[in-house]
């Protein structure tokens, strides 16, 4: 009964945590909706002036026009709340949580989501200007580049996302190293693999450009080798395990130690 209401209460207080976390998420999107074509603009600035004197973007759909920028917002407000989101999933699980696992989770969970914004800020600012550039530079004569703002979003949502995750990859060499399941001997072995690695998911993800898919490899690469470093220097600190002194008996000792509780119960008697 005890393990049943437990279950319960959890339950209650996941629900409750959740609907504080929606109720954020909505509160920031009312607060941006007045801004959403706004936001969308700022968006759309690196393929706007990567465009010819008088391009524009075009929406090949009715209703695309307010879709799209409320899409936007509510992207925004999602990434805003992002804090208050991870405040309220640490709270939930950080009473189940040894101390030695608080202190492992809790530095990996807020540098992995200031990674991924880090990874968002990096193609914003260094990566569209390059993708966009080329993409209107290669398009033949007389061919005027106007994009549909819907495609315009999917695009930019995957690179964000791909360069979101490649900013993620110190996270996991550290946590992998910190947990013991790959030692960081084996990430160093792996190099090359991981550098080659680099460069098909860049020539995946990205554009067909080799600047495009260098931006994306070099940084996967670093990262990576970031990630063996600190690795390293956490594994480092940590203490060695205490060696025990502890023997397993033998099945002549265990017989003997038996026989002596045995005989002892029998004088006592």
């Amino acid at each position: 009964m005890d393990d049943q209401q437990t279950f319960i209460s959890h339950l209650i207080e996941l629900r409750d945590r959740l609907l504080r976390v929606a109720i954020a998420w909505i509160v920031l999107f009312v607060c941006l909706f007045p801004w959403a074509k706004d936001l969308y603009a700022l968006l759309a600035h690196p393929m706007l002036t990567s465009l010819p004197q008088g391009g524009q973007m075009i929406a090949t759909e009715v209703v695309t026009p307010f879709f799209v920028p409320v899409k936007v917002a509510m992207m925004t407000a999602f990434l805003l709340a992002l804090p208050y989101f991870m405040y309220q999933a640490w709270s939930f699980i950080a009473p189940g949580l040894y101390a030695h696992e608080k202190r492992l989770i809790l530095p990996l969970s807020v540098a992995s989501v200031l990674l991924f914004l880090l990874g968002m800020t990096f193609a914003y600012f260094l990566v569209f200007p390059v993708v966009f550039g080329f993409v209107v530079g290669i398009a033949p004569e007389g061919v005027a580049v106007m994009t549909d703002i819907n495609k315009y979003l999917d695009f930019v949502i995957t690179l964000f996302i791909a360069f979101g995750v490649t900013f993620e990859v110190p996270i996991v060499v550290v946590a992998l190293a910190k947990m013991g399941i790959v030692e960081v001997q084996k990430f160093r072995e792996a190099r090359p693999y991981v550098i080659v690695g680099a460069f098909v998911i860049g020539a995946i993800v990205t554009p067909p450009d080799v600047i495009s898919q260098i931006m994306l490899a070099v940084p996967l690469w670093l990262l990576y080798e970031a990630g063996v470093l600190v690795a390293a220097w956490l594994v480092k600190r940590s203490p060695e395990p205490a060696q025990s002194d502890y023997q397993p008996l033998s099945d002549e000792e265990m017989e003997a130690e038996f026989d002596r509780i045995e005989h002892k119960e029998k004088n006592s008697g």
